[in-house]
């Protein structure tokens, strides 16, 4: 059964729910489903539990991290050139928010087949960042979702253990993410040693001994 069947039976099944097809263009070909937050609990529970797909196992659940970038179009505007309205083109440039992804990959033990890619986003990289946990309907989901809330800082809605798992309690930030800075030292490691200061005086030159 392709991805575009099992799409059409999810619209069929879960009313209102608003799915898209991301290609990929490697040689996997393992095309994946974008689903939305309002419906994905509903969407999860239909690919687990219709007769003739069974989704019964979530094998992996992993992060992605989609930094703001800038985006370039060409725009048609119209002003005024000698007293003359006119259509001119000019470069527009604007700036994406980016945001965070997690992904889970499905599999039906009863029925032999898969694997079935699920995406979810989150809003933007700061703040919305929520999602809904998973984690209900295949609990393999519930340590690897508490690795990308570690890991990326996804919050996951509805999680029965939401906490870090690699990171200490006290740890600030989220080392998976593109723009995460690596301090100069760490607190189980306080001896300066030559690497340490190396990167000390380096970050000292960056910012100007701020």
């Amino acid at each position: 059964m392709n991805l575009e069947t099992i799409k059409s039976e999810i619209e069929a099944n879960v009313p209102g729910c608003r799915l898209e097809i991301v290609p990929n263009n490697s040689p996997s070909g393992q095309h994946s489903l974008l689903i939305d937050h309002e419906h994905a609990l509903f969407v999860a529970s239909f690919l687990r539990d219709a007769a003739h797909l069974r989704f019964d196992y979530c094998s992996n659940v992993t992060g992605i991290d989609w930094p703001g970038k800038e985006i370039t179009e060409k725009v048609k505007i119209k002003k005024i050139l000698d007293g003359v309205e006119q259509e001119v083109e000019e470069i527009q440039k604007t700036q994406s928010a980016g945001h965070l992804e997690a992904v889970y990959h499905l599999y039906s033990m009863e029925k032999k087949h898969g694997p079935v890619i699920l995406r979810m986003r989150t809003e933007d990289r700061a703040v919305r960042i929520h999602l809904p946990s998973l984690t209900p309907i295949w609990r393999s989901a519930e340590f690897q979702e508490r690795e990308i809330f570690d890991l990326y800082g996804i919050v996951f809605d509805g999680h029965p253990d939401l906490r870090r798992i690699l990171m200490w309690d006290g740890f600030e930030d989220h080392p998976m993410r593109r723009d995460y800075v690596e301090p100069d030292d760490y607190e189980y490691e306080p001896t300066p040693h030559d690497a340490v200061l190396q990167k000390a005086k380096q970050h000292l030159n960056e910012t100007g001994g701020r």
